[in-house]
């Protein structure tokens, strides 16, 4: 993450956001899921670990 945290202007979009974009930019900021998603991309691991659900 290269914005500066403490820029408010940088988090301006949050307003906007509805409950699953608000726990996805929380998500995608997480080390461990970062680190597990690589796995996922490659076959391991699975997106349920972490609670995702994907519409059918």
């Amino acid at each position: 993450m290269s914005r500066d945290w403490r820029d408010d202007r940088a988090y301006d979009h949050f307003d906007s956001l509805d409950v699953s974009g608000l726990a996805w930019e929380c998500l995608r900021r997480n080390e461990n899921y970062r680190a597990d998603y690589a796995r996922m991309r490659h076959g391991g691991g699975a997106p349920a670990d972490w609670g995702l659900r994907f519409p059918r």
